[in-house]
């Protein structure tokens, strides 16, 4: 049986975690706040945006511009992994990094089929470097402030990439913010931009129908030389912010867990402790009593 000393010891190292987990609670719900106040912005622009090229890429030949064209005999797939710089946070960085493994294996790295990785957050660079991924971009520690530029740089890897001779499509996976207590991860295409037919699963002659034509002026070319390089890092900020926001809420609802745990640990502690220092002052009772006969 453990000494008084060793439970006290417990209970106080316990209320300490305590402390530090509503702390970490109190913080994360801050930031969400602020952090979901940019995604309700950003969201619809992205969302209509998306709709926007989605429908032009269907009515526009896809030799319009490079970044329209699919590339069949280009071998490889680069996914864009969003995850955390921190831990603590449920199982938010394990479910990208399973989503993730997962499609690798279904596209396994055979002359056929390789899968190339654009790492954004220290939890899955740490992941995947260690195993020996091959990896084409990498940044850390942007989520301390999510800015536009970061969203940029990595559109433009992502461009330079599809641009190249070995990359034919470009997919982002990253954890969409739903509710407080609710994050899903998806694996959205980004480029070759999506159709309508593909996006939301209609038949292509349609999705044709479907709207109004578009007159371009200038050329075609002109306009898509400025607006799809702008879209791309519109929907990589959008992904960003939501993986943002989802972080944020994963962490308030793992340390609001932790908080409510630690406290249920100090009471069954205290509990305990009673019944040993009861349990020794009737021992000292019954050793007394006993002297006392004895004598």
């Amino acid at each position: 049986m453990p000494s008084l000393i060793d439970i006290r010891r417990r209970v106080r190292a316990t209320k300490s975690t305590q402390q530090i987990t509503k702390a970490m609670k109190m913080v994360s719900s801050s930031k969400l706040r602020r952090a979901q106040e940019r995604i309700v912005r950003s969201r619809p622009y992205a969302q209509e945006m998306l709709r926007v090229f989605n429908s032009l890429a269907t009515r526009v030949e896809s030799s319009a511009h490079p970044l329209l064209m699919d590339d069949p005999h280009a071998a490889r797939t680069l996914l864009v992994v969003i995850s955390a710089d921190r831990g603590l946070c449920g199982s938010f960085n394990t479910n990208v990094i399973k989503t993730t493994a997962q499609y690798i294996t279904e596209h396994p790295t055979d002359p056929g089929r390789e899968v190339a990785l654009a790492l954004v957050g220290r939890k899955g660079r740490d992941f995947f470097q260690r195993r020996g991924f091959d990896v084409k971009y990498e940044e850390v520690g942007l989520f301390q402030n999510v800015k536009w530029a970061h969203a940029q740089a990595i559109a433009n890897t992502c461009i330079k990439e599809f641009l190249g001779p070995d990359v034919s499509s470009v997919y982002l996976v990253y954890n969409e913010f739903r509710s407080v207590i609710s994050q899903r991860v998806v694996i959205e295409r980004l480029l070759p931009i999506p159709k309508l037919d593909e996006a939301q699963g209609r038949p292509a002659d349609a999705a044709a129908k479907a709207g109004v034509d578009h007159l371009f002026e200038p050329s075609p070319m002109e306009l898509l030389n400025a607006l799809l390089p702008f879209h791309v890092a519109v929907q990589v900020n959008r992904a960003l912010l939501e993986s943002s926001a989802a972080e944020h809420a994963a962490r308030m609802t793992a340390m609001d867990a932790a908080t409510r745990n630690a406290k249920e640990m100090v009471d069954r502690l205290t509990l305990y402790m009673n019944k040993v220092r009861q349990a020794a002052i009737t021992r000292e009772i019954i050793e007394i009593v006993a002297g006392a006969q004895a004598t």
